[in-house]
């Protein structure tokens, strides 16, 4: 459920007895939201970037080490039989003799989109559409010589070749709901987070690609009403956890002789595909394969023309592997990186490319949480740990032959970076709790070159607001050992001998953090604005401590982190500006779900709470998320009904706003509806919203603000 990502963390300047000066509005407009970059696009060689110009006219060509543009690679208004003033995006060819533009952008799911594309011919200066096809196309794919670019057109793969002027189709057996060619289905995007499976050989000869058959996947309809006088309904593939899965196979397509191979992997009929590469030898595709319970995950190596595979590595887990790790795979011509568990911790470690183990790079007790680039001329790692605290970040590289490492972020709080190919330069992205993002580029030794944005107009309106104080805070767990992490927000002109409610904002799903030293600002300044505290805190299961802390939850989502938000609860009762009688809870999705659990087993700990798009039985949810942390339905029934919201209804107890979109694709509105009918027939009174036509995210058109409002009134009128 790669969800959070609604509970941006809020950060704030000083603790103030004065009046705080921002509206609700403006937060959620993002007056208070530092800016970002414009996409810098890395060229083949990682020296040079590419970036679209701020009239959305022009791919302009820059300098990573000076800033300095150097080249423009198309320009609307230069090229010729250009149809168009501007458009959306862009792909450089490795060479950088072509350009794919696109416009009319139509979203599909939460990263895939389709669109009409343009090719231009960078030498000849000249614009065509890139297929007459009337149809939408996706995922567009370079060959590494640039001469051929492979797209996908209503589920069938199409190729092109531009020194030929020929357009050829790959596949033909694509079918909506049925086949998919090199795409993904619904639940490989959502929560494998891919949209393209799909890769051409080093050698520009072979194209792999998975063919997805999503014909057996039960379908899922919700009603769209946009103002129809006959509203219609919206259809798609949505596998519920337990039911059938697409069945997945590799494929590879020789672009001369025009003939199709299916590789021969050893997998179960309902094992996951979640990635192919190949490898810097053409004759080695690597095929990534989980099990339906993702606690095996394997890398076989297959010879793209017998078909033959051989097993790399397998490795296996007592609870789960963690798919994120699949990115961190990197083949050099020798070796592979790879993030592991074993030790308890996630680390990196060094594969030959026999399979053989050949070091564990990095150790200690703490985990990496993102291999960021590999530089295979150095053999030079990069990548970001939360070493020194989980409250943090920190950038590093190691070097493979030598196992020295050098930290590269210098200053503490929340460090990300963005490597150009090869790891030559990178982006670093610095903020913590009173200091806005503040984006500076370095080259491979971590040599400041510029700083690209400081934010000050931030910091200027954050000390004209006046925000609250963030302050950091431990609590026991419910098992009375183990302490956990929080931050708290006191109101304006708090008074220690005054008694204050208290609303918790979580989430609490797997592996996920809200308590970081990190700059954010969101809605529920509101709340400590208009004389409430503000506390959040990261229950075991979370992330960022080891594989025993977040894996504790395993099979029984929703005991460990309700009774931790409960104990949470206990322990803010004790202290003396606290009201025992006012406590509110709050949560999205995953955590929206945990406060129907945290309401229904906390004897009365909790006055009020708001459930948004909450899931409310982990059998309306889909198979790969719920089953990572759950196995299914009919292997684990009692962990189903135990964490089953539905099923605890009755005991629920304090005031409860429900809200949903009723198009939620991803938690959908069923939940809700099945969650109601149970506090109906248990007489359990309670508020419930809808946002028509809303998906997951319930935005535009006001949405935002209403709810926000609608929330902060709940808790005025029932804390």
């Amino acid at each position: 459920m790669r969800k959070v990502y609604l509970l941006s963390l809020f950060i704030v300047f000083g603790l103030t007895l004065s009046a705080q000066h921002y509206e609700l509005k403006d937060i959620v407009d993002g007056a208070y939201s530092p800016k970002g970059i414009k996409q810098m696009v890395s060229s083949a060689d990682g020296f040079h970037y590419y970036q679209i110009n701020d009239e959305n006219t022009a791919v302009i060509k820059f300098e990573y080490s000076t800033g300095n543009a150097i080249d423009t690679l198309f320009s609307t208004k230069k090229a010729r039989q250009c149809t168009f003033d501007t458009f959306q995006g862009f792909l450089v060819s490795p060479d950088e003799f072509r350009v794919v533009v696109y416009r009319e952008k139509e979203q599909i799911y939460r990263h895939s989109f389709k669109a009409i594309y343009y090719y231009h011919d960078v030498r000849r200066n000249m614009v065509r559409k890139l297929t007459e096809n009337s149809a939408k196309q996706m995922i567009p794919t370079f060959s590494p010589d640039g001469k051929m670019l492979a797209y996908v057109i209503d589920n069938n793969i199409w190729l092109t070749k531009f020194d030929f002027d020929t357009e050829s189709q790959v596949t033909k057996d694509g079918e909506p709901n049925k086949i998919i060619n090199g795409s993904t289905d619904w639940v490989y995007e959502e929560e494998f987070a891919t949209t393209r499976l799909m890769e051409f050989s080093p050698d520009n000869t072979l194209l792999a690609f998975v063919k997805t058959n999503e014909t057996d996947v039960k379908q899922f309809s919700f009603q769209e009403f946009e103002n129809k006088l006959y509203p219609g309904y919206y259809s798609y593939k949505y596998p519920k956890a337990g039911e059938k899965n697409s069945l997945v196979a590799a494929y590879v397509f020789d672009i001369a002789a025009q003939t199709t191979r299916k590789m021969d992997v050893p997998m179960e009929e309902d094992d996951y595909m979640p990635r192919i590469t190949f490898t810097t030898d053409p004759s080695q595709l690597a095929i990534m394969t989980l099990n339906r319970n993702q606690n095996r995950f394997d890398i076989y190596f297959a010879n793209p023309r017998s078909t033959v595979s051989k097993l790399i590595l397998r490795e296996e887990n007592k609870y789960y592997i963690n798919s994120d790790f699949l990115k961190s795979i990197h083949f050099m011509p020798e070796q592979f990186t790879y993030i592991s568990e074993r030790d308890g911790f996630s680390h990196i470690y060094i594969y030959g490319n026999s399979g053989a183990l050949q070091k564990q790079l990095t150790s200690g007790n703490y985990d990496v949480t993102n291999l960021l680039a590999v530089d295979s001329e150095t053999g030079t790692v990069f990548y970001q740990a939360a070493d020194e605290t989980p409250l943090q970040r920190n950038i590093y590289k190691a070097t493979i032959d030598k196992g020295v490492t050098t930290k590269l972020s210098s200053n503490a709080g929340f460090n990300t970076a963005d490597f150009s190919n090869n790891g030559k330069f990178y982006t670093a992205s610095w903020s913590n709790t009173t200091s806005p993002t503040t984006i500076t580029l370095h080259n491979a030794s971590g040599k400041l070159l510029r700083t690209l944005q400081d934010n000050q107009e931030v910091v200027q309106k954050m000390n004209q607001a006046q925000f609250p104080k963030k302050e950091f805070i431990t609590l026991p767990a419910a098992d009375g050992r183990t302490q956990l992490n929080g931050w708290m927000i006191k109101p304006t002109s708090f008074n220690s001998s005054q008694k204050y409610p208290v609303v918790m904002i979580q989430y609490s799903g797997p592996n996920s953090q809200q308590v970081l030293d990190r700059f954010g600002v969101d809605w529920y300044y509101e709340l400590a604005k208009q004389g409430f505290v503000v506390v959040s805190v990261d229950g075991r299961g979370t992330g960022a401590r080891g594989e025993e802390f977040r894996k504790q939850v395993y099979l029984n989502l929703g005991i460990i982190e309700s009774d931790d938000q409960i104990a949470a609860a206990r322990y803010l009762t004790s202290l003396p500006y606290v009201d025992s009688n006012r406590i509110g809870i709050w949560g999205w999705s995953y955590g929206g779900y945990n406060v129907l659990m945290s309401m229904s087993r906390g004897n009365g700990i909790f006055k009020a709470g708001v459930a948004i798009a909450a899931v409310t039985d982990w059998r309306f949810y889909d198979t790969v998320y719920t089953e990572r942390f759950m196995r299914t339905p009919q292997q684990n029934a009692s962990g189903y009904d135990k964490g089953s919201a539905v099923k605890i209804a009755d005991k629920l107890q304090g005031n409860l706003l429900l809200i949903h979109g009723t198009a939620d694709d991803n938690v959908h509105f069923q939940n809700a509806m099945e969650y109601s009918r149970a506090l109906i027939k248990a007489d359990k009174h309670f508020d419930m919203f809808f946002f028509p036509d809303k998906n997951h995210f319930i935005s535009g058109d006001n949405s935002r603000v209403y709810l926000y409002n609608k929330v902060i009134d709940y808790y005025k009128k029932n804390l």
